[in-house]
């Protein structure tokens, strides 16, 4: 076994230490955005991340304004605005295109933040294109993960091992992370099917929209001059609770809309499809191992809050870290400051979903008469600083 020397690890208060190790595992969103807002604490970040190359995971990416900001905050703006289409309203109809309302998204966001759609790898590429000093290890996750005090011995599956002094989970719902500390805990299936499509662009109008079907929805948003992203769903009970029966394929879920619908998932090309999935833990640390994004609080994407949340985690974190003298008292105040905002979020996704659940009729009605209401209810709060 080959094995890395690491320093004896230490706080970053400490001026006789060097800067403090600290261990990255996942190089998506997540993991990078950690990187990016860890600059200035003079830490030696090392990555790692299961996949062989950077690839362009999924297909499409909503910005919601809290995304917007966390860009900014982290310096990525121009890189994904001038690549972004600034999306100016949402509409919601039914499963025939009959509009049942529609809402500016500057109703929803204070002070000019836009709307962005764009692909998931201009965002992924713009975390890459300048890490500093930290240095990505393709094809490499943890096998084990022993807590000892004041570091944590980690060894990967390409022989390596190696102790920090802070080892941060960044690697999604299905996190080895997770698994290795805190044990097979939090994750929770939804009981919904998803599909994700990229198309040739058919509309120049710069909105969100989607249908809802029965125990089905379909969303378009353009990402790009040319490029559509499509996400097309259904839950189990929508599928006749038979997963993988009659309804539960692509073709078969999309005739439940008008040919409108058909020919588009018809023509477009699926980028990934599967169960959505939830993760919810009654704490997100123990001693320096600290989860986050998808990691630590998975959720659906019916509030397109998933990105956002990840880019505010790293923020948070990398604002405590550098005034905090001690990496355990940063870690349970990044608990406290983030825990409400997050919580509020799934809740208010379930909420929505729970809604979008309802028998079509009583959906529709409710939306109708209470939609844009609803929705600025379902982000409120999410304006104001993380």
């Amino acid at each position: 076994m080959t094995t890395q020397e690491h320093d004896d690890p230490g706080d970053a208060s400490s001026p006789t230490r060097p800067g403090p190790r600290v261990l990255v595992v996942g190089a998506g969103i997540a993991g990078l955005a950690v990187v990016r807002a860890l600059r200035g604490w003079d830490a030696r970040i090392e990555v790692v991340d299961r996949e062989a190359a950077p690839h362009g995971v999924g297909a499409g990416i909503f910005l919601p304004g809290n995304a917007v900001r966390a860009l900014r905050a982290l310096a990525l703006d121009d890189a994904v605005v001038e690549r972004a289409v600034r999306i100016e309203r949402q509409r919601i109809a039914d499963h025939r295109g009959r509009v049942l309302f529609e809402l500016d998204t500057s109703s929803l966001w204070p002070d000019d933040v836009p709307t962005l759609a764009t692909s998931r790898t201009t965002v992924h590429a713009a975390l890459l294109d300048d890490l500093g000093d930290a240095v990505v290890r393709w094809g490499t996750s943890p096998v084990t993960m022993v807590r000892d005090g004041p570091g944590v011995d980690v060894t990967f599956t390409d022989g390596t091992s190696g102790r920090y002094d802070l080892v941060i989970g960044a690697d999604g719902a299905h996190s080895a992370v997770r698994r290795l500390v805190f044990g097979d805990v939090g994750l929770r299936a939804t009981g919904v099917r998803a599909w994700r499509l990229v198309m040739p662009r058919r509309s120049t109008e710069p909105v969100w929209s989607v249908r809802l079907g029965r125990g089905t929805s379909f969303l378009t948003i353009p990402v790009g001059e040319d490029l559509d992203y499509c996400y097309l769903d259904v839950t189990d009970a929508g599928a006749g609770g038979r997963p993988g029966g009659p309804g539960t394929t692509l073709a078969e879920v999309a005739a439940r809309f008008d040919d409108t619908v058909r020919a588009t998932t018809d023509g477009a090309v699926v980028k990934h499809t599967g169960p959505l999935e939830e993760v919810s833990l009654g704490y997100w640390s123990r001693g320096r191992v600290l989860l986050v994004g998808d990691a630590a609080h998975a959720t659906p994407p019916s509030l397109a809050q998933g990105a956002a949340m990840a880019l505010e985690d790293a923020i948070v974190l990398g604002e405590l870290l550098r005034v905090t003298p001690s990496i355990p008292t940063a870690l349970r105040e990044y608990e406290r400051r983030r825990r409400p905002r997050v919580d509020r979020v799934q809740q208010q996704t379930r909420q929505r979903d729970r809604t979008r659940g309802l028998h079509p009729a009583a959906r529709n009605l409710l939306l109708r008469t209470a939609g844009p209401r609803l929705f600025r209810a379902n982000y409120r709060g999410l304006g104001a600083r993380a």
